[in-house]
């Protein structure tokens, strides 16, 4: 089963094994840059601040990496984390309930490394992660006014039915949910 494959060496360099508790602080670190990287130029400070500072603490990504359902995974470039992706099974919404889904509920790549397939290794290996788990949808959440991640989901046969809210600070915004059938 590929859930216990510890590393996989990728054909462009890109590694990718899962996290464990030791790596919270590094997954504190990327979370915040990539968010912010993301996110920044669209959002104010003060959202901005009241979002990161909670969600991308090392003690938050130790509850987080401690969770029953939920998988962190790595890319590397070499020796650099490069990029990121958490899975978990949680409460899918309504217009899931008859499927076995999991969610794709983050997949992130410092700017640095977009253009350079860390986005595809890690959705690769989220897939195949699914699927040998027995998952048969992969779902996520994408902010409406995220043209270039809605695209990218897109490319992968991932298709959109439902919106749900999102709270960055004191902004709520509107996520659209995506689905992808992998069996």
């Amino acid at each position: 089963m590929i859930l216990q494959k510890p590393l996989i060496r990728l054909a462009t360099g890109i590694s990718i094994r899962k996290a464990s508790a030791n790596d919270a602080a590094k997954l504190a670190a990327i979370g915040r840059m990539t968010f912010v990287e993301t996110f920044a130029e669209v959002n104010t400070k003060e959202d901005m601040h009241q979002y990161v500072s909670k969600a991308f603490t090392e003690k938050q990504l130790l509850i987080e990496l401690a969770e029953p359902g939920s998988t962190f995974l790595m890319a590397f470039e070499r020796d650099r984390l490069a990029g990121y992706a958490k899975l978990r099974s949680s409460q899918n919404p309504k217009e899931l309930s008859d499927n076995k889904a999991l969610e794709l509920q983050r997949i992130y790549a410092r700017k640095s490394y977009q253009g350079k397939k860390v986005g595809q290794q890690l959705m690769e290996y989220s897939l195949d992660m699914a699927k040998a788990m027995g998952y048969d949808t992969l779902w996520l959440g994408v902010w409406e006014y995220n043209p270039k991640a809605i695209a990218f989901y897109e490319q992968w046969g991932f298709e959109k039915f439902g919106k749900q809210t999102f709270t960055l600070g004191y902004d709520v915004q509107t996520d659209i949910l995506m689905k992808k059938k992998i069996h």
